[in-house]
């Protein structure tokens, strides 16, 4: 079935976070038609011990272009630097101009809980920076957009405390392209860090697949405060 066609912006901390833990759900959609822009606050410049935050930072970037291509999306770079995001007021109308600029439907971000700041911080400054895009008081280079229909968290090994699957997204069809065009970042590759992020959001789609009752399977939470359903009767 062909889903209705939406705008979908995914916001990361670092370049390669929301493509390695939503990456199968944006090419899904981009698939089916949506427009799906991504936008990094920082690069993520500092990961690679053996290379200078400038030169990773360069090569993340050209890594980050290339996927976007194969995924079919616009890609949007902050201008913050890794592991210095900043969780105030000019990062929030920052966010708040990119979301009035792209328009969205749809957003996905990181869990508000979360060992690395930079993702606790970016959920913060998402969160905030919706409902500034949507006041008219608001002054940016973009008029006001009150268009965000749905806000959704990504499933991130770094941001597990509380989080709680809500939505299964199915990406069997997905999940070999993902992981052809994924390892385009070095780092989920292999060869810079010890963390085996392939082999970990892998097995974690198969899993989420096994509970869904599909082969594969991307999971994205909501506020608990969404988490209810009003009917008349039981459905």
């Amino acid at each position: 079935m062909v889903d209705t066609p939406k705008t979908i912006l995914a916001i990361g901390a670092h370049a390669g976070d929301m493509e390695v833990s939503c990456g199968a759900i944006l090419s899904k959609h981009a698939r089916q038609g949506s427009k799906v822009a991504m936008l990094h606050l920082t690069l993520g410049e500092g990961g690679n011990p053996n290379l200078s935050p400038q030169a990773y930072g360069a090569q993340k970037k050209r890594e980050a272009e290339s996927i976007a291509g194969a995924i079919g999306a616009q890609v949007i770079f902050g201008p913050y630097k890794d592991g210095e995001l900043p969780n105030n007021d000019e990062a929030r109308r920052y966010v708040a101009d990119v979301i009035r600029q792209v328009k969205p439907t749809h957003i996905i971000t990181h869990w508000r809980s979360s060992i690395h700041p930079d993702h606790a911080y970016t959920n913060a400054i998402v969160n905030d920076a919706i409902l500034l895009a949507s006041l008219e008081a608001v002054v940016t280079a973009h008029p006001r957009h009150r268009g965000v229909k749905g806000v959704y968290f990504t499933e991130n090994w770094e941001d597990d405390e509380g989080y709680t699957p809500y939505y299964y997204v199915d990406v069997s069809q997905e999940l070999e392209s993902w992981k052809q065009w994924v390892v385009k970042y070095e780092f989920i590759k292999g060869g810079i860090s010890s963390f085996p992020y392939l082999d970990y959001y892998v097995s974690l789609a198969r899993v989420r697949g096994a509970e869904a009752g599909t082969q594969y399977a991307v999971t994205l939470a909501v506020d608990p405060f969404e988490q209810k359903r009003v009917v008349e009767a039981l459905p």
